[in-house]
């Protein structure tokens, strides 16, 4: 993926409805909120087990979920 395009992307994520801090995040969607690579979130859990103190829910079939009002509390600058 070009740098461009993927500024393009994250320029396009639209903030989030108050009423959707109630359900979880896949990682894919917690990246974009990030503005990081999906990978950058898994090989951060990986090696140190969080991603800067956000630390995703495992369900049985291996996918992660993250807590979207932690997500958003980092990407504000706010604390969890």
């Amino acid at each position: 993926m070009s740098r461009t395009l993927a500024t393009e992307q994250h320029a396009a994520v639209a903030p989030l409805h108050p009423s959707a801090h109630f359900r979880k995040l896949d990682t894919a969607e917690a990246a974009d909120l990030l503005r990081v690579r999906p990978q950058t979130l898994r090989r951060a859990l990986c090696l140190q087990g969080h991603y800067m103190g956000l630390k995703p829910a495992k369900l049985p079939n291996g996918r992660l979920l993250w807590d979207t009002a932690a997500v958003v509390a980092l990407t504000s600058g706010g604390t969890q």
